[in-house]
């Protein structure tokens, strides 16, 4: 059952899976329901359920879900976009990555929040704002991620296919890009997490929906079921997105996923 490296069958993986969240839920429950945690700094399990059942019904929830969903799927896709090209062209030319890789690497130390009043400064409260908080969060990582993964090939196959006549643009597109897209989607599965908790933070400031700005809502009253809720709902949709996401690597690229 533990040894290294060994791999554990779907069954089990499942099974394990849920039983994380059964003991977390008893910890939490016995935590709360015994009066060790006063309410007014952490809901029950029963309260915070209570809660979101009124968030849905009451408050129209669904909205800012919907909301917080296209922000954060517009804004990683736009980085994508453009991310993903530029680092396929630092991972293939290494003068592409002497320019790019100095401004990169500092700038994907320079938090998506700190921009937030500058944006706000220079595009409002609106959209463009949210959605450039979840762009900067989500561009820079992409790019060196991708100029890694692509860096990274082997050079052996390269040198095979100068022999058999292949020029630059044909290196590219048939040995390194093939190589490298399984990797590239893992790499854009992990960011699409990151951008999470990037328009969380766009929300909290200036936002007048989203899940974000119900939290802050709820902090204000001191509903501490409301606040518990809406993390709980941004994981579990998370949870949905990465398991789509993986499944469909997984149908993309099963020789990658199946060795």
């Amino acid at each position: 059952m533990f040894e290294p490296l060994k791999p554990v069958s779907p069954g089990r993986r499942i099974a394990l899976g849920i039983l994380f969240f059964v003991v977390f839920f008893v910890l939490w429950g016995g935590a709360t329901f015994s009066g060790l945690v006063p309410p007014l700094f952490l809901a029950d399990p029963l309260k915070t359920a209570q809660a979101g059942i009124a968030l849905f019904v009451e408050y129209g929830f669904i909205k800012d879900v919907g909301v917080t969903i296209w922000r954060v799927v517009g804004g990683f896709v736009i980085a994508a976009v453009f991310a993903v090209p530029l680092g396929i062209m630092m991972g293939a030319f290494k003068s592409v990555e002497a320019f790019f890789e100095p401004f990169i690497s500092f700038a994907r130390y320079l938090p998506a929040s700190a921009f937030i009043p500058l944006l706000i400064l220079w595009a409002g409260v609106g959209e463009a704002q949210k959605l450039s908080v979840i762009i900067i969060g989500s561009f820079f990582q992409v790019v060196l991620m991708v100029s890694v993964i692509v860096g990274g090939s082997r050079v052996d196959l390269v040198e095979a296919a100068y022999t058999l006549g292949a020029k630059r643009g044909g290196i590219v597109r048939r040995v390194l890009l093939p190589g490298a897209a399984p990797q590239i989607a893992e790499c854009l599965r992990l960011v699409l997490g990151w951008a999470w908790t990037y328009v969380i933070v766009a929300e909290l400031i200036g936002a007048s929906s989203g899940i974000g700005h119900m939290i802050m809502d709820s902090q204000r009253l001191l509903d501490t079921g409301q606040m518990i809720f809406g993390i709980v709902t941004i994981g579990v949709i998370g949870l949905v997105s990465d398991f789509l996401f993986k499944q469909a690597n997984e149908r993309l690229y099963p020789w990658y996923f199946l060795k």
